[in-house]
């Protein structure tokens, strides 16, 4: 099976489940729940760890970010109990995971998409293209393309200094796989960290600067940056240039810098009543503030069939444990899965 047919898999339309969530009314549970891992997840598990205390005020949820891949190394050694992803897992992951007796459960949480910003000064450049954005950031430009005017002939012969998540990242996965055609595969010269708000900073004071990190963080500081559109010179996504909006992620329209979100949760954790508390909080009430802290929330019937996973405990990756899938598209996945299912 193909992994975005096993992605598909995550939601069958026939299945009915329960939305109905133990974090109505005061909750009697208590422990810890432990999550780390993506920057650009990291603000969806807060304002959910925010909300669910506040109902279950015997449990301490904490939220750490070590990037995705650092967050997926604490959860394959058993330091968490979630693991907040920006991709799916990857094959060296599922291989460290699986030594260490760590089963998890996989689930989609929101949809983003990966937002390319300049300077608010930078006058120059309006929008550019995927295949640009490759050119700029394969592993040999480095030393060689270090000027705007090596990007695009008319742009200024100055310096352009480049910013990126790092490379413990989910985002940085993604985005070289999206444009160099490789994950994990970039030059080295450029300001990294896992912090966005440390991107935002160093992009929003460098009028040469050229960044990328979660739409999210661009939309918290559209006042003190700019937004470059993407072409990314398919005709089936309509012509030229498409802007990173919540529309144009939610739609599949921006692409390829478009992406799933997801929770990973060990199904040892799953055993102590506030994991499971927690993750059906999140699949449940905590689905409204995907959209309160500037994400997509998936298609709303989506929610209910990852909740069913949670409560089958279905281990293992929809994605086959391949890592990054680029052009994946909520709808598209749900429309297709329709079409397939048994009548």
């Amino acid at each position: 099976m193909s992994s975005t047919a096993s992605f598909v898999a995550l939601f069958v339309l026939g299945t009915v489940v329960s939305t109905a969530s133990p974090g109505c009314r005061k909750s009697s549970a208590t422990g810890m729940v432990r999550a780390d891992g993506s920057s650009t997840v990291f603000p969806i598990t807060e304002a959910v760890a925010e909300e669910f205390q506040k109902s279950h005020p015997g449990v301490k949820v904490t939220v750490g970010i070590s990037g995705t891949g650092g967050g997926f190394q604490k959860f394959c050694a058993g330091e968490t109990d979630l693991s907040d992803a920006s991709r799916p897992i990857q094959p060296a992951e599922v291989e460290a995971c699986a030594k260490a007796g760590v089963e998890y459960v996989e689930l989609p949480v929101a949809y983003d998409g990966i937002a390319i910003v300049v300077h608010p000064k930078n006058d120059w450049a309006q929008h550019i293209t995927v295949e640009e954005l490759g050119r700029l950031w394969a592993p040999e430009a480095q030393g060689k393309v270090l000027r705007w005017s090596d990007v695009r002939t008319g742009w200024p012969d100055r310096e352009i200094h480049l910013f990126g998540p790092g490379v413990d990242s989910g985002t940085y996965d993604y985005f070289t796989e999206a444009t160099v055609g490789k994950e994990h595969s970039s030059r080295g010269d450029f300001t990294s960290s896992e912090d966005d708000n440390v991107l935002v900073q160093g992009i929003a004071t460098d009028e040469l600067a050229l960044g990328f990190f979660g739409f999210a963080y661009y939309e918290e500081n559209r006042d003190k940056l700019k937004l470059l559109p993407v072409d990314d010179g398919k005709p089936d996504n309509g012509d030229g240039p498409i802007a990173a909006s919540l529309e144009t992620i939610r739609n599949g329209t921006y692409q390829p810098l478009s992406r799933p979100l997801f929770v990973y949760a060990a199904a040892r954790a799953l055993e102590r009543p506030e994991v499971t508390a927690f993750v059906e909080y999140y699949l449940t009430e905590g689905v409204p503030l995907v959209a309160e802290v500037g994400y997509v929330p998936l298609p709303e019937r989506a929610y209910p069939l990852a909740l069913q996973r949670v409560r089958e405990r279905r281990t293992g990756s929809m994605f086959a444990g391949k890592g990054s899938q680029v052009g994946v598209t909520i709808d598209a996945l749900l429309e297709r899965e329709a079409a397939a299912a048994p009548r």
